[in-house]
């Protein structure tokens, strides 16, 4: 009797041991192929810098950005990794430099409301981005809940542009206007824990290709500052 009691401790003991190392293996398993591959969406302000003193801002400019991240863990701890994405955005700015065909090109104007009395006033841009990131978090495999912080370089196309103006002129729309730059690429920054992350971007080459008012160069860029939430 004795025996078998120590025969069956024994084979409990090495099932526990079993049991633990299979667990083990499983978990580093799991760790050696952890990596956060996202969904991700994007509302933001817009901002027009470096603008000429004539050109003002009024209302709210806007941003939806949606799009997928893959992440490509650099570390054993893989905390650290890079993300290669692709994307669409829609950005929307409202100021007071209308633009109109003219038959040979496209006139340029800043308008003055004691003069030019308009609702709105608007050029958006929509384009397809990949965002291209170097990326810290916090998170395991098992927590979906940790700091991030992501930064990089978002690189656009723009695939259509339009703008439309509503005033004493009438209404004018325009439609895949010649004169914006193909590429907007600019620095970006997302922080933030779990779902709620703020987004920064700013863009590093001019809106237009090789513009002025007035003698003026038109060398505005985009600023967008706005909230990000990724979706694993």
């Amino acid at each position: 009797m004795k025996n078998i009691l120590l025969v069956i401790i024994a084979l409990i003991g090495f099932t526990n041991c079993y049991a633990q190392v299979e667990t083990d293996t499983i978990k580093k398993e799991t760790d050696s192929k952890y990596r956060e591959d996202q969904f991700y969406i994007a509302v933001t302000y817009n901002l027009l810098g470096n603008k000429p003193d004539m050109v003002s801002q009024s209302g709210f400019s806007s941003g939806f950005h949606l799009g997928f991240i893959r992440d490509f863990p650099i570390n054993k701890r893989r905390n650290w990794a890079l993300g290669l994405g692709l994307g669409l955005s829609s950005n929307s700015f409202n100021h007071n430099f209308l633009i109109q065909e003219d038959g040979a090109g496209y006139d340029y104007i800043v308008l003055d409301k004691s003069d030019i009395d308009y609702t709105k006033n608007k050029f958006t841009m929509y384009m397809v981005e990949m965002p291209l990131q170097v990326r810290w978090r916090t998170s395991t495999s098992d927590d979906y809940k940790f700091w991030r912080i992501y930064t990089g370089l978002n690189i656009g196309y723009v695939v259509y542009s339009s703008s439309k103006f509503k005033g004493d002129l009438g209404t004018i729309r325009e439609g895949n206007i010649k004169s914006f730059n193909d590429f907007q690429y600019g620095l970006t920054i997302s922080a933030g824990y779990n779902t709620w992350n703020i987004y920064f971007y700013y863009g590093l080459n001019p809106i237009f290709d090789n513009i002025s008012v007035n003698d003026v160069s038109v060398d505005m860029n985009a600023i967008k500052v706005g909230l990000i939430f990724y979706i694993l």
